[in-house]
């Protein structure tokens, strides 16, 4: 890694090389589309194609493969040469525009929620032109939407891209409003930072639980967790250290622009943090940096985990969508203004008000929806535990942006606040200017200079979901400005009034507080908010007839495709929790039992031995027996009555019901099991109890 500029993107087919590749008349009607969002003509597509298919053959690629994005939440790929047979025995190497721009994968296998049957197989991947293709492991990646032969959405990113053109069409309304009418296109941008955990791979490969499900089932507490805080931005061991610097060399080369990397709060946890992309090229990043994480700790012989709570007792991973609006200047596509960017005067800043008050809206209208966006049985762990956001939805705005408000809502003059210097008390410190508002990472949206950070969604999530949500209901908040300020007959004083009244309306979802402590809960349920604590809880509102009419109003739902995910929403839970079931069984019936059974055996005879010899003290192998005797058949009937109410489980025509049976049966039983099990572990000697011990998961890795 000598020549880090040189190597950035190295692998991706970006505006560089099309630049430098493409005809001039071709390579602007391609910006052209990228920068307006219109169509892409075949004839262009041809040329493209051609352009890409000999770089990419330059640079070993043999296939290709149009890359998208399934309701799984991971990717998919079907992957085909570039070979073309001719008459004469030989082949040569094709790829036409048609390709290029269209698939036809097989759609009856992946997730559709009803939406297809399985004799209807046919489906259709289609480029997304404003994510740039790129090489990897000898293929040549297009990154694509998916959909049915009837045109439904089959992906996460068709979605994302709708919600996109939404919140496009109704902050143009807006900005003409301001007389900014030159702006080509509104686009959102987010930063993803995602955490994950690092173990050693051969102690991964011993523990059946965390290959079937991502987390560990059963684990007793170590002696050291995080109490210490010593982890936290602690000196990286130099073998993390050489897994970040090849990680870092894989993101750079195909263009994800990572840029932090740390040691977080829990022992073997860490994080890594992108630099701000447009939402569906950062979706797309995200997906990429979520596989290679795990591809590249591989070759370092570590398992990387990206569940949300892979250790009980200890902090769980979540992936912090760092999410903002940003104008698009001109054809070229280039960055113009962040649209949530206060300026040195916010109070004097009414284009930045306004947009605020369309967040504050829209979360405080939506915010069943932000909870459904984040909802999975893997966050279900994390959500309020002290360590993450509660379940409970506010806006964390900091004092400046807070008083400003205020002072909107009472007519008050606000005068601004003061930049004062930093000292702190040391002379060779140099001084500096201390920032207008703290910072509250216990909020689950919090206002962070000029941006929003969305702490709730969890690290295994894609982040398509979060943002077509967020993408949505600001899209309608915009909306419904734009419909009252533009029949306004006084433009500045029925702003200052809807910003007013907007703050009046919606300051209930405004909490600059502790978001753990015990207090907010009371209080949020006196304000009116919503405290869905679990996924059962929170997805039907996914379905509510608001929600319904919001996505169809804007386009980024069908009817028909909203009920297709919250039926596969919540098959995936009930599936994800009954497999937790069936490999926690497993492993009581294979580890923990076979191994109680022969440290007891080992017991009795020395007891037996002991009791012959006569006059020894069996005091210490009888009360270890007697516990022991006493955990096995705790275990023995904590197992016999999960494996009953698992075989009770059956799927029924009622998606929430089974889901609500898995989360107050499957879930507390399995709870009750685990209790039995983390005991038994305390009392077996080490040479039978055969799995790798949290703390030697946790510490192993030097």
């Amino acid at each position: 890694m000598t020549d880090i500029p040189d190597l950035f993107g190295s692998m991706v087919f970006n505006d560089a090389l099309m630049q430098a590749r493409l005809p001039k008349d071709t390579y602007r009607a391609l910006k052209k589309t990228i920068a307006q969002g219109t169509h892409l003509e075949l004839d262009v597509a041809n040329v493209v194609a051609a352009a890409m298919k000999n770089w990419a053959i330059e640079n070993g690629a043999t296939h290709f493969t149009h890359w998208f994005q399934p309701m799984t939440g991971i990717t998919a790929e079907k992957h085909d040469s570039f070979i073309s047979p001719q008459s004469n025995g030989k082949v040569i190497m094709e790829f036409s525009g048609k390709e290029l721009v269209r698939g036809e994968p097989d759609a009856s296998s992946f997730p559709s929620g009803g939406l297809r049957a399985t004799f209807e197989a046919r489906g259709y991947t289609v480029w997304d032109i404003t994510s740039y293709a790129f090489l990897k492991d000898g293929t040549l990646y297009i990154p694509t939407a998916f959909c049915s032969y009837g045109g439904e959405a089959l992906d996460k990113k068709t979605p994302l891209l709708r919600s996109m053109d939404a919140i496009d069409r109704q902050a143009k309304r807006i900005l003409a409003l301001f007389g900014n009418t030159s702006v080509k296109r509104v686009i959102t941008t987010v930063g993803p930072e995602q955490e994950y955990f690092l173990i050693d791979k051969e102690m991964y490969l011993k523990r059946p639980d965390l290959i079937y499900t991502g987390r560990t089932l059963f684990g007793a507490k170590p002696p050291k967790g995080q109490e210490l805080e010593d982890h936290y931005f602690g000196a990286l061991k130099p073998r993390i250290s050489a897994f970040m610097h090849d990680l870092d060399a894989e993101l750079w080369k195909l263009g994800v622009p990572a840029k932090t990397k740390h040691n977080e709060v829990a022992p073997a946890q860490h994080e890594l943090a992108p630099i701000f992309s447009t939402t569906n090229i950062a979706t797309d990043h995200n997906q990429l940096t979520m596989e290679l994480l795990k591809s590249v700790a591989n070759r370092h012989g570590l398992a990387c985990l990206l569940h949300e709570k892979p250790f009980a007792g200890i902090n769980g991973s979540g992936k912090h969508n760092n999410w903002s609006i940003s104008t698009v200047a001109g054809s070229s596509g280039d960055k113009g203004v962040n649209l949530l960017e206060p300026g040195e005067t916010p109070h004097e800043n009414a284009q930045f008000l306004l947009f605020l008050a369309a967040v504050i809206k829209a979360v405080d209208d939506y915010q069943d929806l932000l909870r459904v966006s984040v909802a999975s049985a893997g966050n279900d762990h994390r959500l309020g535990a002290n360590e993450a956001p509660p379940a409970i939805v506010s806006v964390f705005l900091g004092e400046e942006l807070t008083e400003i408000l205020d002072a909107i809502e009472s007519g008050a003059v606000y005068n601004g606040k003061e930049k004062i210097s930093m000292e702190i008390g040391a002379t060779v410190l140099p001084h500096f200017p201390k920032d207008t508002t703290d910072r509250n990472r216990t909020s689950p949206f919090a206002f962070t200079g000029n941006k929003f950070e969305f702490r709730m969604v969890g690290s295994m999530l894609s982040i398509a979901g979060p943002n077509i949500i967020l993408n949505t209901i600001v899209a309608e908040a915009l909306c419904q400005f734009a419909d009252a300020l533009e029949r306004s007959e006084d433009f500045t004083g029925d702003l200052a009034r809807l910003v007013k009244n907007t703050i009046k309306e919606h300051k209930r979802i405004i909490f600059n507080g502790n978001n753990y402590a015990e207090e907010w809960v009371t209080e949020a349920e006196n304000r009116g908010l919503l405290n869905l604590k679990s996924t059962t809880d929170a997805l039907p509102a996914f379905v509510a007839q608001k929600n319904e009419k919001l996505f169809a109003k804007h386009g980024v739902f069908t009817k028909a495709e909203l009920h297709s995910r919250y039926e596969i929403l919540l098959e995936n839970y009930s599936k994800t929790i009954h497999i937790e079931a069936l490999a926690m069984a497993a492993l009581v019936k294979k580890e923990a039992i076979p191994a109680c059974v022969s440290y007891q055996n080992e017991l009795v005879q020395l007891l037996q031995a002991k009791k012959n010899c006569g006059g020894f003290d069996s005091s210490l192998e009888e009360t270890l027996l007697k516990k022991l005797s006493d955990l096995s058949a705790a275990a023995l009937k904590k197992l016999a009555a999960l494996e009953n109410t698992l075989a009770d489980a059956k799927p029924g025509e009622d998606a929430l019901l089974t889901a609500k049976f898995y989360r107050e049966n499957i879930v507390s039983g399995m709870a009750d099991l685990r209790l039995v099990v983390d005991e038994i572990e305390t009392l077996v000697a080490k040479k039978y109890w055969t799995l790798p011990t949290y703390a030697e998961m946790l510490y192993s890795v030097n």
